[in-house]
């Protein structure tokens, strides 16, 4: 039997869990968003999501998945440290909103076959908010390239912050260099993704979406030198740029990299290092430590904690974070395990670039991108569906004797 086609539906599905997990925290819009609309469009598109999943998959087939298992057992850990409000009511609403988030990840599991498909789908929706990016920048650059955050490059027409941009420029850019490699795409179609894509980076000034993105295509691109010439050639020439850019280009890299900040505050992260500090230092109960506080805005004392690690353990406790750390654990492990194929290197790149991020910026532990990234790595590290039959086994032909199959004439 031949394997099961995607429905179109599951693009638009994929593509409205983009949009939930845009956010509705960022920088000032040049026509003004209520944070309620915000939200709105955000949880209505997840609603929409899980139910154009459903209908799509009424027989509730899904395949298994430990990298949807292990975020059930996610969210079964933020109900029990949430039911207890000690982060308010809209802990709950959060818990509802990372179990249709999971709910309709297990409905699309039904077509996570190692294909590419979701992969076309990630950079087709990232890419296309990164062009309302690009037309706020042109309609006002000053709205885009705000004081406020240093003149980095922010969303003027959807509130994005600069480490989202990078973010979404980063993977796209990587996930595109790899087709290109692996001749899943031309270089026209890979240069109209690639090319603004890093021109909107460059001016995020994101130092983590940055290093993520080269370090996540060394270790893909070294996933490939065995098996793809394009690979080895691809990796020799970056070297050899990258060697005449860190020695013509030094002081004008440090200077992007620095961002004009000082040498302490660059030290301390920007300040995160004091958030850490005393989120570690504060007094917790046993059931705190184990479960966390419940499912919050990622923050402490009214600060960013920009640490997926810390944030987990402040929300969901040691076990939340066990969990998270089985996650990357066993995505990674599969990957390895698995021989060298272009998916493999795309699961790989997004699950190193994941790690990377992860700290400097919170989302391993609630409805978020990154949850997203994994999603997809998991999906291309999924084994083909196996082809069986549907209708009853052939039951064996028994021999007849001649005598048997002759006629009788009477």
């Amino acid at each position: 039997m031949e394997a099961e086609r995607t429905p179109k539906i599951v693009g638009v599905v994929w593509g409205l869990l983009v949009l939930n997990t845009l956010g509705s925290a960022g920088a000032k819009t040049i026509v003004p968003l209520p944070r309620s609309l915000i939200q709105l469009v955000t949880m209505g598109a997840l609603v929409a999501a899980f139910t154009l999943a459903l209908a799509v998959n009424l027989r509730l087939r899904i395949r298994a998945s430990a990298y949807v298992l292990l975020l059930t057992l996610l969210l079964v850990t933020s109900l029990i440290s949430s039911v207890q409000l000690e982060s308010g009511f809209g802990a709950l609403f959060r818990c509802f909103r990372l179990t249709l988030f999971v709910c309709t990840l297990w409905l699309l599991s039904r077509w996570w076959d190692g294909s590419l498909t979701f992969v076309r789908h990630h950079i087709r929706m990232y890419f296309a908010v990164l062009g309302s990016v690009a037309a706020g920048l042109v309609v006002s650059p000053g709205a885009a390239l705000p004081d406020l955050y240093g003149g980095r490059l922010v969303g003027a027409l959807w509130p994005l912050t600069p480490p989202q941009i990078g973010q979404y420029a980063a993977v796209i850019t990587g996930l595109t260099v790899l087709l290109l490699l692996g001749r899943r795409t031309d270089r026209t179609s890979a240069a109209v993704v690639i090319v603004p894509s890093l021109v909107l980076l460059g001016l995020t000034h994101t130092r983590t979406a940055t290093l993520g993105l080269m370090l996540g295509l060394v270790l893909a691109i070294g996933s490939l030198l065995l098996t793809s010439a394009a690979a080895r050639r691809f990796f020799t020439w970056a070297v050899v740029c990258a060697t005449v850019a860190a020695v013509g280009f030094a002081s004008m890299l440090q200077a992007w990299f620095l961002r004009g900040q000082s040498k302490e505050n660059f030290s301390s992260l920007t300040g995160r290092a004091k958030v850490w500090d005393a989120l570690l230092a504060a007094p917790r109960s046993t059931g705190e430590k184990l479960f966390g506080v419940g499912l919050g805005d990622k923050s402490f004392g009214g600060l960013p904690i920009d640490n997926s690690w810390l944030a987990v353990y402040n929300e969901q406790g040691l076990i939340g974070v066990a969990l998270v750390a089985a996650i990357i654990i066993v995505l990674g492990g599969v990957a390895l395990l698995r021989p060298p194929s272009l998916q493999r290197a795309c699961a790989i790149f997004l699950i190193s670039y994941c790690a990377i991020a992860s700290y400097t910026e919170a989302g391993l532990g609630d409805a978020s991108p990154y949850l997203l990234h994994l999603a997809l790595a998991a999906s291309l590290l999924a084994a083909p569906a196996a082809a069986t039959a549907l209708a009853t086994p052939e039951v064996p032909r028994q021999r007849i004797p001649r005598w048997a199959q002759r006629s009788e004439v009477r």
